[in-house]
């Protein structure tokens, strides 16, 4: 009698053991696959900037999502791009993640080309947003708040030829004081309009003295994984 009984407790718990597994694996096939849009924004200035830099953080970023089940969109915007397929790419994204070097304190020109190409054509559509956000009837409403990306994130990786020490340091005549977010804050804003959040920078200092890329590179997953709450 008694081992009737066990092998009924044992039938049940193993019943039950197995139910929890099938639970536990339809939830996760029922999570929907995250998508990150990578754009590489290097410009080539052949024996001076030939893009082996920021294609090695690229290429680091691009491995990380993949290693985290993502799916990877790239663009790459030296080799071309449609436009339409590009507005397309950034409404399948959750998150945005821009590689560029950092060419007379700014992203190379073929960016600015790609954004006011790709921002354009997606206003035009209202894909990315429906006005500046400004009301007549509701004078509170602020411009710059008509997007309609809320829940994405945009991330720029960024490398400078400029040191870390120059930025957040008041006496520096250049930078006065600004942080390296807020000396590309123009690049952030684009996407700030269309309402995505924008997070912390990335960035690899002084990196025609080679100082600290090797460790930039090996950093840059667990910083990603730490700015976006991935576990």
């Amino acid at each position: 009698m008694k081992a009737k009984i066990t092998l009924i407790a044992m039938l049940i718990l193993l019943s039950y053991g197995t139910k929890s597994k099938a639970q536990e694996m339809s939830s996760n096939h029922s999570i929907k696959q995250q998508t990150v849009l990578l754009i590489n924004a290097h410009l080539t200035y052949s024996g001076l900037s030939e893009g082996k830099l920021n294609k090695a953080f690229y290429e680091k970023a691009k491995a990380f999502f993949l290693s985290q089940n993502f799916k990877v969109l790239e663009t790459k915007i030296e080799g071309g791009y449609n436009i339409e397929d590009e507005v397309d790419k950034h409404m399948q994204a959750n998150i945005i993640v821009l590689q560029t070097p950092v060419n007379w304190e700014n992203a190379p020109w073929i960016y600015k080309k790609y954004v006011d190409d790709v921002f354009t054509n997606a206003m035009k559509s209202q894909k990315f947003l429906t006005g500046d956000g400004r009301s007549a009837t509701e004078p509170s409403k602020q411009y710059g708040r008509g997007g309609k990306m809320q829940g994405k994130k945009f991330l720029l990786s960024a490398t400078w030829n400029a040191p870390k020490e120059s930025f957040n340091n008041p006496k520096n005549q250049l930078w006065r004081g600004k942080s390296a977010d807020d000396a590309l804050f123009n690049i952030d804003a684009n996407y700030l309009f269309v309402g995505f959040e924008v997070l912390p920078g990335y960035f690899c200092y002084d990196v025609f003295h080679n100082k600290n890329i090797k460790e930039d590179l090996e950093n840059y997953p667990a910083y990603l994984k730490k700015v976006l709450k991935i576990k």
